[in-house]
């Protein structure tokens, strides 16, 4: 019914390529991965709040007490919390190995680490550069601006 496990895997690894070329062509017109400038421009070309985009008063009052903890340094509640974050999916601008870092915000009534994060990035922990909020582990982020 499959064939062999031969051609089972030249199936696979053409389905990984025809995917990787879709995520391509995407994200070179800008429906994909496009978080490199995570700041839609108004018609006068200057920057301007979008849904990418998301005020700090306005983030959950757990996300507002991690991005407090992270300028104080600690500490934390969880032990990955300030750890790398690898930026896989590639949704936040690429930048050398080690300029992000991750932190839970907590979610009420879970009992693990939950889907929100803070994902900061900078060469100081306590003065990133920039911090992201996810509330879907990752699937998206918005810039958090002060």
């Amino acid at each position: 019914m499959w064939g062999t496990a031969g051609q089972l895997a030249q199936r696979q690894a053409g389905a990984a390529v025809r995917h990787w070329a879709l995520a391509a062509v995407l994200a070179t017109c800008g429906f994909w991965g496009g978080a490199a400038d995570v700041s839609a421009r108004g018609p006068d070309g200057a920057a301007s709040a979008d849904a990418r985009t998301v005020q700090l008063q306005d983030l959950p009052r757990q996300a507002r007490d991690t991005y407090r903890l992270i300028h104080e340094g600690g500490p934390f509640p969880y032990e990955k919390d300030g750890t790398v974050f690898g930026n896989r999916e590639r949704l936040l601008t690429r930048q050398p190995r080690g300029y992000y870092r991750e932190y839970t915000v907590r979610t009420p009534g879970s009992r693990d680490r939950g889907a929100r994060r803070l994902v900061c990035g900078g060469q100081r922990p306590t003065a990133p550069d920039a911090c992201y909020y996810t509330e879907d582990h990752y699937a998206s982020f918005r810039k958090v601006i002060e």
